[in-house]
């Protein structure tokens, strides 16, 4: 078992990554997501607040909750290696890994995943034949514009602002002449609505990696949750130790790690040149300490109704 993961993952890591240039953020735009996942619990659906960063050339959209939840669990795990116990982090709640950079001007979208690794998967680009009516309203004072279209099984109605010239919106949705602001499909049971804007500075270097520094580049794993190579939102940019992959491929590697955690990690570093120890605490063979940060998990989610649904024949 442990040698078919050695194997699947130096295949996929030799894989060249993608080169894009990096894009300057003009704006980061905030979303609360929803999400009926389970038809029989409609009065339950998943929510989660998103984020999307609109350059000229480029976008990302991404999870602003997985983003605080990360930070929390650094910055925890950094006070607790200072006070030199034993470290034992848990991360409660769930979060999107998933982030989706869009290239339009190439016609390129690529989802960014992380499973002790940054994989990068080429997908096909979207595109929407958005019908755009003379329906008109506001949302937060910003002048919105009707419009609809078919994507991925789901017939949507997007609301975008033509004072707000980016051809971007939440998740895959694109293509319309400025941000679509807010989006849903006819049953509502996907909705992306719009949370705030605001203009983006580059950011100072995080906490959590400031105070690695300090203490000798410790470097922080959380289990199933990769490291980004790009934290500051000033930049859209793929990170630059991303491993390019197949779809196939990932669905195996997440299947590997979901049936044996343990030996996925020893596999893993393994592969990088490292040492996993599973009840010493710490990784060998790496001129930086690490720590492991497991996730709960809670009870299994019962999906009956993909984001993304099979069309009709």
């Amino acid at each position: 078992m442990k040698q078919q993961l050695l194997t699947l993952l130096c295949l996929v890591l030799a894989i060249p990554a993608f080169a894009q240039k990096p894009d300057s953020t003009l704006a980061m735009v905030h979303y609360k997501f929803s999400h009926v996942r389970d038809t029989n619990a409609r009065d339950k659906p998943y929510t989660e607040n998103m984020v999307l960063l609109v350059g000229a050339n480029a976008s990302v959209y991404k999870s602003y909750d997985r983003k605080m939840q990360m930070e929390a669990m650094k910055k925890d795990a950094m006070a607790q290696m200072q006070a030199g116990g034993q470290i034992k982090i848990t991360s409660k709640g769930s979060s999107t890994s998933s982030e989706f950079f869009q290239f339009p001007n190439e016609g390129k979208l690529i989802r960014k995943e992380s499973i002790m690794t940054t994989y990068l998967i080429d997908e096909p680009f979207p595109t929407i034949q958005w019908k755009i009516s003379t329906d008109t309203m506001t949302i937060r004072n910003l002048s919105c514009q009707k419009a609809t279209g078919h994507f991925k099984g789901r017939d949507y109605t997007a609301w975008f602002c033509a004072e707000l010239p980016y051809r971007s919106g939440p998740w895959k949705l694109n293509g319309l002449p400025g941000l679509i602001v807010e989006a849903y499909d006819t049953k509502k049971e996907v909705e992306f609505k719009f949370d705030g804007i605001e203009r983006v500075t580059k950011a100072d270097k995080p906490a959590a990696e400031t105070a690695s520094a300090g203490m000798g580049g410790a470097r922080i794993f959380i289990n199933g949750m990769g490291n980004s190579s790009n934290d500051d939102p000033s930049i859209i940019a793929l990170p630059d130790n991303g491993v390019k992959t197949t779809p196939k491929e990932f669905d195996n590697l997440r299947e590997a790690m979901r049936k044996d955690p343990q030996a996925f990690m020893q596999s893993a570093m393994a592969g990088s040149g490292m040492n996993f120890k599973p009840t010493g605490g710490g990784v060998s063979g790496s001129p930086v300490s690490s720590t492991i940060i497991r996730r709960a998990d809670g009870p299994s989610t019962v999906i009956n109704n993909p984001l993304e649904l099979p069309e009709k024949k």
